[in-house]
């Protein structure tokens, strides 16, 4: 490999080739090169040449439909592309496995003017299951990109081949050159954090359920990876599924001896017996945990940064990712088998094969789990209070079954780091699709509306509430009481935790935005009991007597941001955990 070019298409091929690809469709042009050059490489790709796209890429839909395989078709730039369209059709209709790899100028030449340029982007419409929009190859990219590259090309052949089966696009553009001509500087081999599986095995297995369940041939490929590793982790982040799941990761983790690291919002963090909630604490900063060597994943990404962190530094060679919806959730490309399948029905079909362990490992988290919970309840104690511990004591005060709505920003990351587990049944919610401040309020109060029979509480922070403080006419209009905790450090606190606030005076003007404003006005407005409180006791009393009375309430907790950051550090470093050396 010779530059950036011939190293991203090289990758992606090799890629694509240990997921399964075998033949490959070619019609001649230039900025299709580098992709040219990778397939016709390859050895165990078998490549297909044609004078023209349309007739390439019906030869392709042929060879999919022999070996019921994704077949692969590829083009340089420009209308090109746009002579594949009727195979693709064709495929779309009749559910065959295609992959379709259209070369594109770079993003400056795009509406430019710039000759043999047209709008690939999409362009295929409804008539793919998947179509993707590339970056352009860098010269020193992090392993990251690399790692992603990989993660692609598995999921590009899996949701091709998947059910149903269908078309994949890949648009990837190239600046020159395009030929293997040296470049100095380019990236030539992939990094050490980025390299490929051995053996030639694929980086991300792509594993599927059939309607009858999940397979034994998977539960035969994941039984040995957990049975030949001691240290391993459970991590559940927001939206695991409801019913028995909750149940069966405690079993899981009691039968494997993987603690198991619960999201605030995972919806199983309350209620179920073992789990872990104070990682964000003990995986602070520099810690000494060692690293796990397979992780087991369910639900979206986690909320937690030290988890993320944690986990992406570790870099297991297993991490096995279950989820029903098939959706892909790693923005850090680490998963090595990614299985599309009920996650209840998973767990239950792998524990007749585990036999329970207990070990060193399990006692490090268990006892680091004991210490920050031990270390917060000393802590939140302290004077001034703080947002953080308001959280705490809200989960410490819902009764069972109630359900809990958190905001964006600061409070899902209190949650997530002082919502301690306990024996209650809590339920909790948070918009974490795409975590926008915006309609929070009003999400908050439709929980309560479809849970009638329990208490609902939301915690939310100022920016947020004034964002959708037109929701509150339906507490009202739509019968819903609902406590509402306004955490009130005036303007954007979450901004304090990043690199940006050391950059003044635009940090406070442009980020923080202070207001100024309180909040009883709004109570007023909408008929709504409301109290402000500034210490513990005035808030636990304030929030016991409002869900005890099922009153709708605002509760305004007035905090500095500043003394809040600083609060949170203090009993993070109070928490660390320090016997846990040398396993």
């Amino acid at each position: 490999m010779t530059n950036r070019n011939i190293f991203y298409a090289t990758t992606l091929v090799d890629e694509l080739a240990r997921a399964g690809l075998r033949f490959v469709c070619l019609a001649p042009g230039s900025r299709n090169t580098p992709l040219v050059l990778a397939c016709a490489r390859h050895p165990a790709i078998k490549v297909f040449s044609h004078l023209d796209e349309r007739s390439a890429a019906f030869f392709a839909l042929g060879l999919a439909l022999a070996t019921d395989a994704p077949a692969a078709v590829v083009c340089t730039s420009g209308s090109a592309a746009a002579n594949f369209f009727p195979a693709i059709v064709e495929a779309h209709q009749a559910g065959v496995p295609l992959l379709v790899l259209t070369a594109d100028r770079p993003h400056e030449l795009r509406d430019s003017g710039a000759n043999q340029t047209i709008d690939q982007v999409k362009m295929f419409g409804g008539f793919v299951r998947w179509s993707v929009d590339l970056a352009l190859p860098e010269a020193t990219p992090p392993p990251i990109v690399v790692r992603s590259l990989r993660t692609l090309a598995a999921r590009a052949m899996a949701v091709a081949g998947g059910e149903p089966p269908g078309v994949v696009h890949l648009n990837l553009p190239f600046r020159p050159p395009l030929e293997p001509t040296p470049v100095a500087g380019d990236i030539t081999a992939p990094p050490d954090a980025a390299q490929p599986r051995q053996a030639g095995a694929p980086y991300t297995h792509c594993l599927t359920a059939t309607r009858s369940g999940v397979p034994e041939t998977v539960i035969e490929q994941i039984t040995p990876l957990l049975q030949q590793h001691e240290r391993g982790l459970i991590v559940c982040g927001p939206r695991c599924p409801g019913g028995e799941f909750g149940a069966l990761v405690s079993e899981l983790a009691y039968r494997t001896g993987y603690p198991a690291l619960v999201d605030g919002v995972s919806g199983i963090r309350f209620g179920y017996p073992g789990v872990i909630g104070g990682y964000e604490t003990f995986l602070f900063g520099e810690h000494s945990f060692p690293p796990p060597d397979v992780v087991v994943r369910f639900g979206a990404v986690p909320t937690s940064k030290w988890l993320n962190q944690y986990l992406d530094t570790a870099a297991p060679s297993v991490v096995i990712h279950v989820r029903a919806s098939g959706v892909w959730a790693d923005d850090s490309h680490r998963v090595s088998h990614f299985i599309a399948a009920d996650e209840s029905a998973f767990i239950h079909a792998l524990l007749p094969h585990l036999k329970v362990r207990r070990s060193e490992w399990t006692r490090m988290f268990d006892e680091a789990e004991a210490q920050v919970w031990s270390a917060v309840e000393a802590g939140i104690a302290d004077e001034p209070y703080f947002d953080g511990a308001a959280v705490y004591d809200a989960v410490s005060l819902l009764p069972e079954g109630a359900a809990l709505f958190v905001g964006n920003s600061l409070p899902v990351r209190h949650l997530d780091q002082f919502g301690k587990p306990g024996a209650r049944r809590i339920h909790t919610f948070a918009n974490r699709g795409a975590s926008g401040i915006d309609g929070n309020i009003s999400t908050a109060l439709g929980i309560g509306a479809g849970r009638p029979s329990a208490p609902i509480a939301a915690i939310v922070g100022d920016i947020t509430f004034y964002h959708d403080m037109n929701g509150l006419l339906a507490v009202r209009r739509c019968g819903v009481p609902i406590t509402i905790v306004l955490l009130n450090n005036d303007g954007g606190g979450i901004f304090h935790r990043l690199p940006i606030n050391r950059f003044e005076p635009e940090f406070t003007d442009y980020f923080v935005t202070p207001h100024g404003l309180h909040f009883a006005h709004a109570a007023r407005m909408y008929r709504l009991d409301y109290v402000q409180v500034r210490d513990r006791e005035a808030f636990r009393r304030a929030f016991r007597e409002s869900i005890e009375a099922r009153a709708a309430t605002i509760i305004e907790l007035r905090t500095d941001a500043r003394t809040d950051l600083a609060r949170r550090q203090a009993l993070m470093r109070s928490a660390k955990a320090s016997d846990v050396r040398g396993l």
